[in-house]
């Protein structure tokens, strides 16, 4: 596996903890759309981006696979359009690994699987035509741009929705989108008479979305974590939805940090608003922030919170 010499090689949307020690860390290039991930690696002293360079050509590619079939193979066919000598493919079972197997075998020749705890590791020469796999940023039959891999790709999310319902009709000054995804509640609040929506997401494809769907120019776009992100200057509003999720289970600490973002950045009579599964226990991380906490009913599935008066942190 090392016969792709001292050339670059691009390693594209690995985990967060992904042990890379087998590659040369001077020749690796790091492709992931979460800044989260990309920072991480950047520390540990690899060279990184959000998309694969320029025309950089590499002389191997590993492209870790991802849950979204669209996405997967997107990310395969740029491999392949980048990568002079092996594209080695690997994932999870669950991640589609069998799957895509199948699909490129009709393409090219590829090696036999290497079978590894509940994944598949398997590899093909690069220069393969896979174009027609190749996916980005497009129009939504319901009038919105969404791409493979960005949440809420295939409509409307109802939590963000209900969300956008709930909020007042007149809304002023600057307002955070935190976790802002593809825009959805970001151009609900530049209907209102405000001044400036920040919208602070993580994952650059969706962001790249976001810039399609919002282009009022008081639109202000960050590709930062949300969780340590700072304004200009505090803020008069956040509105968020936040995730829970950083790997497949549920991890409400993900959105306890949101919540101390939110009350980090308002001004001192700022207002949170928030919708979350109703199953998710953020009541303590809203009290420990705010001094008033109003539940807006939400429906079985979802709850709606408005939290006024953030706390000062205790020095």
């Amino acid at each position: 596996m090392d016969a792709w010499g001292d050339g670059p090689v691009a390693v594209l949307h690995p985990a967060e903890d992904a042990d890379l020690s087998a590659l040369p860390m001077g020749n690796v290039h790091v492709v992931s759309p979460l800044v989260t991930v990309c920072a991480r690696f950047e520390r540990r002293g690899y060279s990184v981006s959000p998309e694969l360079p320029g025309d950089t050509r590499f002389a191997a590619s590993v492209t870790c696979l991802t849950r979204a079939r669209a996405e997967a193979q997107a990310l395969v066919a740029a491999a392949m359009a980048r990568t002079d000598g092996p594209v080695i493919i690997d994932g999870q079972k669950t991640d589609g690994a069998d799957s895509m197997l199948k699909a490129l075998r009709k393409h090219t020749d590829v090696s036999a699987p290497i079978s590894k705890s509940h994944g598949k590791i398997y590899w093909a020469r690069g220069g393969v035509d896979l174009s027609d796999w190749a996916r980005g940023p497009e129009l939504h039959p319901g009038g919105f741009w969404t791409a493979p891999g960005v949440f809420s790709a295939d409509g409307v999310d109802p939590a963000s929705a209900l969300l956008a319902d709930a909020l007042p009709d007149t809304m002023v000054g600057t307002i955070a989108d935190l976790g802002a995804g593809w825009g959805y509640l970001s151009a609900h609040l530049l209907t209102r008479d405000v001044q400036t929506v920040h919208l602070v997401e993580a994952h650059d494809m969706a962001l790249q979305c976001a810039r399609h769907n919002v282009t009022d120019t008081r639109a202000r776009f960050h590709w930062a974590d949300a969780t340590t992100w700072t304004p200009p200057d505090k803020v008069d509003a956040v509105v968020m939805n936040p995730p829970f999720h950083k790997s497949r289970s549920a991890d409400p600490s993900l959105g306890r940090a949101f919540i101390a973002a939110a009350a980090r950045i308002l001004k001192p009579h700022g207002a949170l608003w928030m919708v979350a599964n109703r199953h998710l226990p953020y009541e303590d991380a809203l009290a420990s922030h705010f001094a008033k906490v109003v539940d807006l009913d939400g429906d079985a599935r979802f709850k709606l919170v408005r939290a006024e008066r953030p706390k000062q942190p205790k020095r």
